[in-house]
């Protein structure tokens, strides 16, 4: 008996068409699970094309149960560390022939189209727009991520409120608090 193993699925991304214009964010990926050590390779494989052989990757553990330290991809590994310090809404890649990749992560549970407003905005060239105020935006438009929903009608059905989304205004590429809002 032999066994066929399914297909990998590609990786879900946006990537900034290729321009003079520099922005603060590359593109978005949106994963289809949590399951960093298996959403990995599909990202890696890719992105290879377009940034060279990725040696390297970066997150915030908030958005990722485990972390591991390598990840197996096509024909090498790659390094993976975390930085609590790092915007949690944001992966960086490394690579030795380009350099960097700073990508806005969807979190998987988020609704298509929620997801396909985020991929979009994140790609535009010369965005002074960061992964955490992208997020920020999305959720205070009042679209809102599956599991962030279930959890708001809980809480209040208790008798609690969600709290109002910070937002910031932006200025250059620089982002100001509004004054007397709450710091998160």
């Amino acid at each position: 008996m032999t066994t066929a193993l399914a297909p990998a699925l590609s990786a879900r991304l946006s990537l900034t068409p290729k321009t003079t214009l520099a922005g603060l964010l590359d593109g978005a990926w949106w994963p289809r699970s949590r399951d960093l050590a298996a959403e990995l390779p599909p990202l890696v494989d890719a992105l290879e094309g377009r940034y060279g052989r990725i040696t390297r990757v970066t997150v915030n553990p908030t958005r990722w149960p485990v972390v591991p330290h390598k990840a197996a991809v096509t024909g090498h590994t790659v390094h993976v560390g975390w930085f609590t310090e790092q915007d949690p809404d944001k992966m960086i890649l490394l690579s030795y022939s380009v350099g960097r990749c700073d990508l806005l992560v969807i979190p998987p549970e988020t609704e298509p189209a929620a997801a396909a407003q985020l991929m979009t905005a994140a790609a535009l060239p010369g965005s002074v727009l960061t992964a955490g105020a992208l997020m920020s935006d999305e959720t205070a438009t009042g679209r809102r991520m599956r599991d962030a929903r279930s959890s708001e009608n809980d809480w209040e059905t208790d008798g609690g409120a969600a709290p109002a989304a910070l937002r910031h205004p932006v200025v250059g590429a620089r982002m100001i608090p509004v004054p007397g809002s709450p710091r998160r």
